[in-house]
């Protein structure tokens, strides 16, 4: 199983906008530069967050990106839900017994226990690891 290079952005993209103080606007080209992305792909995958109503887009010359919601809700799943969707990661097109696919149910299993998993798992919770001295120098850049 393999997320996106998109779920991966938008996961530390995330992180930065939990860490950030309530209501505070993050630019495009900071978060661009803080994630080593060009701005255009970035903005790809702010575009489903903002889809999600995860973050909201503020235009203007001080524009740029909030989070929405509480902080201490946000879920590793809520936002790769946003960028890869809902689809089973599993399909089975064969059937071995009247009901269907015999491996289809072990599969469904195990997705439901990952994504419970994940929708446990609070983007808070990393906060404190957030290496303080880079995000710095994002923070110069709320408005």
């Amino acid at each position: 199983m393999k997320y996106s290079k998109a779920t991966n952005y938008a996961l530390h993209a995330m992180l930065f906008f939990v860490a950030a103080p309530a209501g505070k606007t993050i630019g495009m080209q900071p978060l661009a530069e803080m994630l080593s992305v060009s701005p255009t792909y970035l903005s790809k995958i702010l575009t489903k967050l903002v889809k999600a109503g995860i973050v909201a887009s503020t235009p203007g010359v001080s524009g740029g990106y909030r989070l929405l919601g509480r902080r201490e809700e946000l879920s590793f799943l809520s936002v790769i839900h946003a960028i890869e969707g809902t689809a089973s990661l599993f399909h089975c097109d064969l059937e071995h017994v009247n009901d269907g696919c015999l491996i289809q149910g072990t599969m469904a299993e195990a997705e439901h226990n990952m994504e419970s998993y994940l929708q446990e798992k609070k983007l808070i919770d990393l906060v404190d690891k957030l290496d303080q001295h880079r995000f710095a120098k994002l923070a110069t850049t709320f408005s």
